[in-house]
C-alpha cells in the first residue's frame, strides 16, 4: 500500500481563541512590568568611560539642547564616526530635561526597550492571530541577558532607537498589506523605516526581512503560508483579530511583484549605507590591517557564538577582543558546517515549520551587517549586535514550543508552560545581574576581566577609571598589562606615561610617550602629553612643536588647545593664545578652568599699552 501523502496545508497554525483586547492589554502591561523590573535598576547608574564621555559628557554640542543650532548639528555631524541624526536629537532632548544627569538618559533607554518589546508582541499578534506565541517571543526578546548592553549603556541609544522604529515598520507593513497599493500606508511604512535608518543603519536589511514575512505569516508568496482569522471549524470569525493579509483572492503575489514593491525601501537602504560609510570615515579598518580571511573566519565563528549565547548566556562582556592573530582552521570550518546544516534543515522544513525557516533566515540576513566584514574597532563580537537579529530566533523558538505543545495532552501543555516560564525567569535573573555590571566603569571592566583576563581594552579602560579616582599605582598596573597584551596600543602607552608623570616619574613617562609615538606617530594624545612633559622642563620650542602636531591631527583637541594657549601666553604671544583658548571654550564650554584662563588672557590683552 502506497505511503499516504502528507497534507501540509492542514498544519497551518490557526489563531488562538477569541481573546479580547483586555487580555492583550494585560499581557502588554505584564511585559512592560517585567522589562522594568529587569532593567529599571539602570536608572540609578552613572555614565561609563566607554564612549559616554565622547558622545555626551565631553560633547559640547549636547549642551545646545533642542535649539536650532543643536538640531542643525545633529543633522550634519559625523561626531564619533557615525551619522545618526535621530540619535543625536534624542540626546539633545534628554539634555533639555535633565542636563547631564545620567538617570534621565538611562530612563530613556529603558522606556525605549520596554516600548519595543510591547510593540513586538503587538506586531506578531496582529500578523498571526496567535496571542501566546507572540507574547512568549516578545518576553524572550525583552528579558534576555544579551539585551543588558543595549539598555544599560547610554551610548547604545542608537541601537534602541533603530530597533523601536524597525519594529514599528513591521506594524506599518502589516497595516499596508491589508490594503496593498495604498500609497498612504506605504508612506507610513517608508517613514518608520527612514526613522530607523536615521537612528542607526543596522535596519538596512528590513526589505529582505519583509520578503521573509511575505512567506510567513503574511502568506503573500504563492506556495507560502498565511494565517487566517478563522476558528477551528474554518468558519469566519468576525470578532477575532483581523487577518494579517488581504483577502485570499489577492493573498498570493508573484515574487517579481513583491520584489518590485520593495524597491523604494531598497533604495533607502542603499542611501543609508552610503551615508554610514561617509560618517564612519577613517574608523573603518582597512584590509591591510585585517585580512578578508580573518574577517570571514571571525564572522562564521561569531554567527555560532551568538547562537550559543542565546541558549547559554554566560561570560557576556562589554568587549570581546578580536583574534587578529587568526583562528584555528577547524573553528570557522566547524561553524560553517553548523550554519549550513541548520539552513538546510530550515529549508527542508519550510512548509511544515515556516516560522523556523523565517526565523532562521531573519537571523542570518540581519546579522550580516554585524559579523565584521566591514570592521570598525578592534572587537570580535558585541552583545548589542544581537538586538534585532535575535528577534527571528525568538519567534522560531516561541512558535516551535507552542505548536509542539498544541497537539499534546493537557498535562504536557502545563509542563511546557511551566518550563517556558522557568526559562524566562532564569533569563530575567541573568539579565538583571548582567545589567548590574554596567553600574559604573570599575564594575564594568572588572567583570570584563573576569570573563577574559587578556582583554587589553578592559585593562586600559579600567586603568583610566582608577587614574580618575587617584589610584595611580593600580592604574599603572592595568596600563602595563594592556600594553603587554597589545604592544601596538599607542593610547595605553600614552596613558601609562600620564600616570607615571603624575607620580613624578618623568623619565619613565618619557619612555612611555616615546613608545606611543613609535607605535603610532599620529597619536595626538601622545604628542600633547610629550608637550606637557617638555613644557615642565622649560623646553618651550620642542613643546610647541608637539602641541602643533597634536592640533594638526585633531584640530578640536581641547587639552592641546589649552596647553598650547598656556605656552603662547607664557611667551607673550597673547593674540595667538587667545585664539587657542577661544576655540577651546567653543569646544568645551562646560570646563570652567578653560573659560577662566581665556578671560584672564583677554584681560591681559586689554591691559597692554
Amino acid at each position: 500500500m502506497g505511503r499516504k501523502k502528507r497534507n501540509f496545508e492542514r498544519m497551518t497554525p490557526v489563531p488562538d481563541r477569541n481573546y479580547d483586547g483586555w487580555t492583550a492589554a494585560m499581557l502588554c502591561t505584564a511585559l512592560a512590568l517585567v522589562v522594568m523590573v529587569v532593567f529599571g535598576r539602570s536608572v540609578f547608574f552613572g555614565f561609563v568611560n566607554y564612549d559616554d564621555p565622547v558622545n555626551i559628557l565631553e560633547n559640547p554640542a549636547i549642551a545646545r539642547g533642542l535649539s536650532p543650532a543643536g538640531l542643525s548639528w545633529a543633522i550634519t555631524t559625523t561626531h564619533g564616526h557615525q551619522w545618526a541624526p535621530l540619535t543625536w536629537t534624542s540626546y539633545l532632548l534628554d539634555f533639555e530635561f535633565v542636563g547631564l544627569r545620567p538617570w534621565g538618559y538611562h530612563l530613556t533607554n529603558v522606556l525605549l526597550h520596554l516600548s519595543t518589546t510591547v510593540l513586538l508582541f503587538l506586531a506578531f499578534w496582529r500578523s498571526t492571530g496567535r496571542l501566546w506565541p507572540s507574547a512568549l517571543a516578545a518576553a524572550l526578546f525583552g528579558v534576555h541577558p544579551l539585551r543588558a548592553e543595549s539598555v544599560a549603556w547610554v551610548s547604545e541609544r542608537k541601537g534602541l532607537l533603530s530597533g523601536f522604529w524597525f519594529v514599528a515598520s513591521l506594524v506599518a507593513y502589516w497595516y499596508y498589506v491589508r490594503r496593498p497599493g495604498s500609497w498612504r500606508r506605504y508612506l507610513l511604512l517608508a517613514a518608520t523605516f527612514a526613522l530607523s535608518l536615521l537612528a542607526k543603519p543596522v535596519a538596512m536589511t528590513l526589505p529582505l526581512v519583509l520578503l521573509l514575512l511575505d512567506y510567513w505569516p503574511l502568506g503573500r508568496v504563492a506556495g507560502g503560508r498565511w494565517s487566517v482569522a478563522s476558528d477551528r471549524s474554518g468558519n469566519s470569525n468576525s470578532t477575532s483579530v483581523v487577518a494579517a493579509c488581504p483577502s485570499p483572492a489577492t493573498a498570493h503575489w508573484p515574487p517579481a511583484m513583491l520584489l518590485l514593491e520593495k524597491i523604494p525601501l531598497l533604495a533607502m537602504s542603499v542611501a543609508a549605507g552610503l551615508l554610514a560609510t561617509w560618517g564612519q570615515g577613517t574608523a573603518v579598518i582597512g584590509l591591510h590591517k585585517l585580512s578578508l580571511e580573518a574577517r570571514l573566519s571571525n564572522g562564521l565563528v561569531s554567527y555560532v557564538s551568538y547562537l550559543g549565547q542565546m541558549v547559554w548566556p554566560v561570560g557576556l562582556s562589554a568587549f570581546y577582543p578580536h583574534p587578529e592573530g587568526g583562528l584555528p582552521f577547524w573553528k570557522p570550518m566547524a561553524a560553517l558546517v553548523v550554519l549550513l546544516t541548520i539552513s538546510a534543515l530550515a529549508w527542508v522544513g519550510r512548509r511544515r515549520c515556516p516560522y523556523c525557516f523565517v526565523g532562521w533566515f531573519w537571523y542570518l540576513v540581519m546579522m550580516t551587517l554585524a559579523i565584521g566584514l566591514v570592521q570598525i574597532g578592534s572587537h570580535a563580537m558585541a552583545d548589542r549586535y544581537t538586538y534585532l537579529p535575535q528577534i527571528g530566533l525568538c519567534v522560531a523558538a516561541a512558535w516551535g514550543v507552542c505548536d509542539a505543545a498544541s497537539s499534546a495532552s493537557r498535562r504536557v501543555q502545563i509542563g511546557v508552560a511551566a518550563t517556558s516560564f522557568l526559562a524566562l525567569a532564569i533569563f530575567g535573573v541573568a539579565a538583571f545581574r548582567q545589567t548590574c555590571c554596567w553600574h559604573d566603569s570599575e564594575s564594568l571592566w572588572n567583570h570584563a576581566l573576569r570573563c577574559n583576563a587578556e582583554n587589553n581594552v578592559a585593562r586600559s579602560n579600567l586603568g583610566g577609571e582608577l587614574a580618575r579616582q587617584g589610584r595611580l599605582d593600580e592604574a599603572i598596573v592595568q596600563y602595563r598589562e594592556a600594553v603587554r597584551i597589545r604592544p601596538d596600543d599607542a593610547v595605553s602607552f600614552s596613558n601609562l606615561g600620564n600616570a607615571l608623570l603624575s607620580l613624578g616619574r618623568s623619565d619613565e613617562a618619557e619612555q612611555s610617550y616615546a613608545a606611543a609615538l613609535r607605535v603610532d606617530p599620529n597619536c595626538a594624545e601622545a604628542h600633547c602629553n610629550v608637550g606637557v612633559l617638555l613644557a615642565r622642563r622649560h623646553q618651550w620650542d620642542e613643546a610647541a612643536s608637539h602641541y602643533e602636531a597634536a592640533l594638526r591631527l585633531r584640530p578640536e583637541y581641547v587639552d592641546a588647545l589649552a596647553n598650547y594657549g598656556n605656552l603662547l601666553a607664557r611667551r607673550g604671544e597673547l593674540d595667538r593664545a587667545a585664539a587657542c583658548y577661544k576655540k577651546a571654550v567653543q569646544c568645551r564650554p562646560d570646563r570652567p578652568e578653560i573659560r577662566r584662563n581665556y578671560e584672564l588672557i583677554q584681560s591681559r590683552r586689554a591691559g597692554r599699552p
